[in-house]
This record gives structure tokens, C-alpha cells and sequence, in this order.
């Protein structure tokens, strides 16, 4: 547990902050039974697109918890063992979670859109023994067989019923003491091309992930916070689940689809405090009428996952009174680099690196320093009780996400920035993001940027495309507001528009207009994908 640490000065803070992080942490015992002690003290407030509430305590979720541990247990499932958890948003996702946490087992959360084969992957890469997930799911498991122990949300035939067996088993249980080092949690990047990995994180990363929910997300216990990623995201993790509660904080969380109005209904009529959504989520309820005096106690929106261009930086401080805060993480570190209230906040900027985390822009072929304003690798000094332990079951590539820098290591996340003289990083994409048009190298960022400044456009992706002159030249996929139509007269404007706010040589020469763009089951762009269809390539 902790109290509100308010950030009055990033320097200050960074100069000051030092980890310390316990020699064994069981986030189950530590954080949830530990407010638990209070029968009243409110952990989440759960709705659904029908209209259903439940109010539950952190006494709710650690007896609920106790007895989902202790019939895993039964069943032969114990510490160490893998357990995939596929469950929308309902509280059986949290229990399950903090059950699994308790008893020492290794939950993997995954996203309900996986299709049977991704599963089986999961399944199989992790060795896992157990499934809990909802009876609309269980047919994707028909793969497993008697392979593995399965809960259903809901009746199943062959299925142990979720809530049979936990309303069954007894309250109480002795959670054991995790070893900070011990692996605790996983989960399955999914990323633009291969097999997804399997990033496991120890105990000590579920600690310290506390850190950006006290400095970043500015948690209390008087707030109530609101993330709307999806469960098997990440960012689930750090703003759902473990960075609240470690804060005492209690959570909305909402089972239904994304209709603007009701969403911006729901922020008002519950009182959201801190609210964290997807740069897409945002630009959506930008298109709709919202008036800032009916938020009066919204006091901070946060976005991760994927970049927020300056204009929704802008557009939403202005129309919601609040502050926007983007940050940047990966599955590997968790929130990392990151925009504070104590700090002025430059838009399109990553912001500075969390308290207590280092990082370097290095040369993208040789372990240095770049000088400040060029782009190169992004590097989180180690040890970091943020990052991972490593890749489950790969060695090799563990190895290869490490590099040595005047004798200390570094953990090199594979995301290309540039730092400015004031110590902000900016976001280039991805190492094989670059676009190499004629000597001059470009990152989409640039352009997309740009190009989100026109009125027309929605969402935008910028790729490279061969050409036979110039090598590559930039090709931008746009998707279009409504009332707009993409005709050569739209190419020309935007690609004059572009012109106007970025250097020339970065305009789209190529363009074309699409209903929607690749992303992952998180949310983020797939640019590979646009890359590999101009060339002609295949992507898995």
C-alpha cells in the first residue's frame, strides 16, 4: 500500500527517487488483502452495455480470489504453473487475476479476439495447465482436450463452472511469498511479423509499476480511475489493475462496445477522475459535442500504446479543460517515458524517462550515445525492476534485447526516438519503420504528424514504397472524416499541407485512401503490414 506522492518538480523527483523494492511481494497479499482489512473500502464499480452495476470491495475480491485459489489448487494447479486467462471486462478478470497471483501461478491474460490457433500457440509455447475464460469462448479451446483443466464463466458441459467452484471452496488462504525475481506474470506481445513472444515479468515489476501510477497517473485514494484497454493489454495491467490498487484507488470498469456519447455520459455521470484511453478512443469523442462543465471532476487524461499526435494533444486540453498526458511503454518495460503535471508538456513529445529509470538514444549501429536532436535506439538502463526477466523459453533473443554501454547494460527496446536538448524524447517507430527516400531518412511519425493537422483526416499511416529513382519514397494510407471524398484534389492538398509543417523532402509522394489501417489485437498500427504490400511481401 501507499499514500499519494504528488510530483511537484520532475527534477526534484528524479534526483531524489531511489528503488526499493521488498525481498518477496505477493500483490494479492500485499496490495489486495492489505486494503481488505477495511469491509467497506471500495475496489470497482462494474457496468455493462445492459445496464448491470456491481459495486465490489477489496474484501469482495480477496475472499472471491481465496476460494478460486484454493480450488486451483485442488485441481492440481500450483505455483509456478501457467494459467491463460481470456475474459472480457467483468470482475471474474480481476479475481481470477489476484487468485492466480496469490497462489504463486503465472497468469498470462490474453484478448478475447484471439482466434483458436493463436490460443493453441499460447497454450503450447507457455506449457500452460489451466484455461479460464467465458462460455462464449470455449469452443476455441477444442484443440486442448484433456489437455487442459478449463473454467467457464457460464455453463459448459465438460467445463468446470467458474462460479461453482469458487462459491464452493473456502474463504480463507495463505498466499505464498513470492520471491521479487520469481516470475509472476506473462504476457504474449503481438507483434507485426512471427510467432508473438513471451515476455515474463517477476514480482518485482508488479511492485514497481506502482511508481508511474503515483507520479504519472497522479493516483490518490479519492480518485477514480478509468482504462479502457482491453484485459490481455499490458496497459490493463499497470492502469487497471495494479497501479490503482497499489494506490488504493478504486476503478470503472465497463463491459460494451465504444459508443462516443456513452462514454462521455458514463465520465460524467460516475465521476471519473483519471481517465487513460487509446489515442484512436480520443480522436472519436473529439468529433463529439462535449461540454467541459459537465466533467467537473475529470482532472487528467492520460494516453499509451500508441503515439497521440499534437493536434489531439491540443484540441483535447482545449475542449476538456484538462491536462493530456502521453506516455510511452512497451510489454517488455511498462511505462517508461512519460509527460507529467509538473513539467511542461510538449506536444508529440514522449516526455522524460519515469523516475528511476535512465535512458540513452544510441547509434543505430554501434553501442554510443548519439548527440542530442539525432534519432537513434532507444536503451532503458538495467537493472530496472520494470523490465522483464526476459523472453519465456528464448534464451537467445533474451540475450540479444541487452547491450553494454561503458561497461553497464542496457535493455534495447527496438523503438527509435530522438531526445532534444531539454532531455524530451520524441517518438521515430520502429527500428524498421525508417523510410530511406534518396539519402534522406524519414521516420512516419513526421508525416503522419503532419498530416493529422488537416481537418480531413482521421487516422493516418506513413510507409515506405519503392521507387526507382529515389529508392523509397513515402506513401501515406489515410482514412477520412466523414464528409470528406479522396480525389486527386485531396492528394494534392494534404500533400501541400504537409509540406507546410515538416520539411519538403518528408511529403507523401504517394498516397491512398482507406476504410481503416492494420493493427494489432492491442491497438497498435501494424506498418509492416502497408510496407510489406507495397513491395509485394507477405506478413504472418
Amino acid at each position: 500500500m501507499t499514500t499519494r506522492i504528488p510530483m511537484r518538480s520532475y527534477e526534484q523527483a528524479s534526483a531524489d527517487f531511489r528503488w526499493s523494492i521488498p525481498e518477496h511481494f505477493n500483490f494479492g497479499a500485499d496490495v489486495v488483502d492489505a486494503y481488505a482489512e477495511d469491509p467497506h473500502k471500495l475496489a470497482m464499480i462494474w457496468r455493462n452495455a445492459q445496464g448491470e452495476e456491481r459495486r465490489l470491495t477489496f474484501r469482495d475480491i480477496s475472499e472471491s480470489s481465496n476460494r478460486l485459489a484454493n480450488a486451483l489448487n485442488a485441481l492440481g494447479i500450483t505455483r509456478g504453473d501457467r494459467v491463460l486467462v481470456v475474459l472480457p471486462r467483468i470482475p471474474e478478470w480481476q479475481i481470477s487475476m489476484v487468485a492466480c497471483l496469490k497462489a504463486g501461478i503465472i497468469p498470462i491474460p490474453c484478448v478475447e479476439m484471439l482466434t483458436e490457433r493463436d490460443l493453441q500457440y499460447r497454450v503450447e509455447h507457455a506449457g500452460a495447465k489451466a484455461v479460464i475464460t467465458t462460455a462464449a469462448n470455449t469452443l476455441k479451446f477444442g484443440f486442448a482436450g484433456g489437455k487442459l483443466l478449463r473454467f467457464s464463466v457460464g455453463e459448459v458441459s465438460g467445463w468446470h463452472n467458474w462460479e461453482t467452484v469458487v462459491s464452493a471452496a473456502s474463504p480463507d488462504y495463505d498466499p505464498v511469498r513470492t520471491g521479487a525475481e520469481e516470475p509472476a506474470i506473462m504476457y504474449y506481445t503481438s507483434g507485426s511479423s512471427g510467432h508473438p513472444k513471451g515476455v515474463t515479468h517477476a514480482a518485482r515489476a508488479l511492485y514497481a509499476w506502482r511508481v508511474s501510477a503515483w507520479h504519472w497517473l497522479d493516483l490518490g485514494e479519492d480518485d477514480l480511475m478509468w482504462c479502457t484497454a482491453d484485459t490481455g493489454w499490458s496497459k490493463a495491467g499497470t492502469s487497471i489493475l495494479f497501479g490503482p490498487w497499489s494506490c488504493g484507488t478504486p476503478v470503472l470498469f465497463y463491459d460494451g462496445p465504444f459508443e462516443p456519447q456513452r462514454r462521455l455520459a458514463m465520465l460524467r455521470d460516475e465521476g471519473v477522475t483519471v481517465f487513460c484511453a487509446a489515442a484512436t478512443e480520443l480522436r472519436r469523442l473529439l468529433d463529439e459535442d462535449a461540454d467541459p462543465a459537465g466533467f467537473p471532476r475529470l482532472r487528467l487524461t492520460v494516453s499509451a500504446g500508441e503515439s497521440v499526435n499534437p493536434a489531439v494533444v491540443k484540441q483535447w486540453s482545449a475542449r476538456m479543460q484538462t491536462p493530456l498526458l502521453d506516455g510511452y511503454g512497451q510489454t517488455e518495460t511498462l511505462m517508461t517515458v512519460l509527460n507529467f503535471q509538473a513539467m511542461p508538456v510538449k506536444p508529440g513529445s514522449m516526455g522524460r524517462p519515469l523516475p528511476g529509470t535512465e535512458a540513452l538514444v544510441l547509434d543505430d549501429h554501434e553501442a554510443r550515445p548519439v548527440e542530442v536532436g539525432r534519432a537513434g535506439r532507444l536503451a532503458i538502463r538495467l537493472p530496472n525492476p520494470q523490465v522483464m526477466l526476459g523472453y519465456w523459453n528464448d534464451p537467445e533473443r533474451s540475450r540479444q534485447s541487452i547491450t553494454r554501454v561503458d561497461g553497464e547494460e542496457y535493455f534495447v527496446t527496438g523503438d527509435r526516438v530522438l531526445m532534444d536538448e531539454d532531455g524530451y524524447l520524441f517518438y521515430q517507430g520502429r527500428d524498421d519503420d525508417l523510410i530511406n527516400s534518396a539519402g534522406y531518412r524519414i521516420g512516419p511519425l513526421e508525416v503522419e504528424n503532419a498530416l493529422m493537422e488537416h481537418p480531413a483526416v482521421q487516422e493516418c499511416a506513413a510507409v515506405a514504397s519503392p521507387d526507382p529513382e529515389r529508392g523509397e519514397v513515402v506513401k501515406a494510407f489515410v482514412v477520412l472524416r466523414q464528409g470528406y471524398y479522396g480525389d486527386a484534389t485531396l492528394v494534392r492538398t494534404l500533400q501541400d499541407h504537409a509540406k507546410t509543417l515538416t520539411a519538403p523532402y518528408k511529403y507523401p509522394r504517394k498516397m491512398e485512401f482507406v476504410d481503416e489501417l492494420p493493427k494489432t489485437p492491442t491497438g497498435k498500427l501494424r506498418r509492416k503490414v502497408l510496407r510489406a504490400r507495397e513491395y509485394g511481401e507477405n506478413v504472418d
